[in-house]
C-alpha cells in the first residue's frame, strides 16, 4: 500500500470516530475540560495530517494521524470517551 494510500486510510478512520465517539462519565481525575482539550489537540493532529496529505508529505501526515490515533487511544484506555476503531476485512485479515 502506497503512503498516501495508508495516510488516507488512517485519516479516513481517526475522521469516523470522531463523528462517533462520545465524552464518558469518569472516575478518573479528569474534568470534561481536560477530555475536551485533549480531543481538540487530537482534531488538530488530523487537520494537520490532511494537510500534509494533500502537500504530498506523506511521511509527516502518517505521524500526525499516529499522534491523534494516539491521544484518542490514551483517553479511551482512562476511560475518558467511549468509540471503536472502525474495523474492516480484506482479503482474509481484519484491518484497522
Amino acid at each position: 500500500m502506497s503512503l498516501e494510500k495508508l495516510a488516507s486510510k488512517y485519516i479516513a478512520s481517526a475522521e469516523r470516530v470522531f463523528g462517533e465517539m462520545r465524552i464518558a462519565e469518569t472516575s478518573i481525575s479528569l474534568d470534561a475540560n481536560s477530555v475536551e482539550k485533549i480531543v481538540d489537540f487530537a482534531k488538530a493532529y488530523l487537520e494537520d495530517a490532511k494537510y500534509y496529505r494533500d502537500k504530498k508529505k506523506f511521511e509527516a501526515s502518517l505521524a500526525s494521524v499516529a499522534y491523534c490515533e494516539g491521544l484518542l487511544d490514551a483517553l479511551k484506555l482512562l476511560g475518558a470517551v467511549k468509540f471503536e476503531w472502525p474495523i474492516r476485512k480484506k482479503k482474509g485479515k481484519i484491518e484497522k
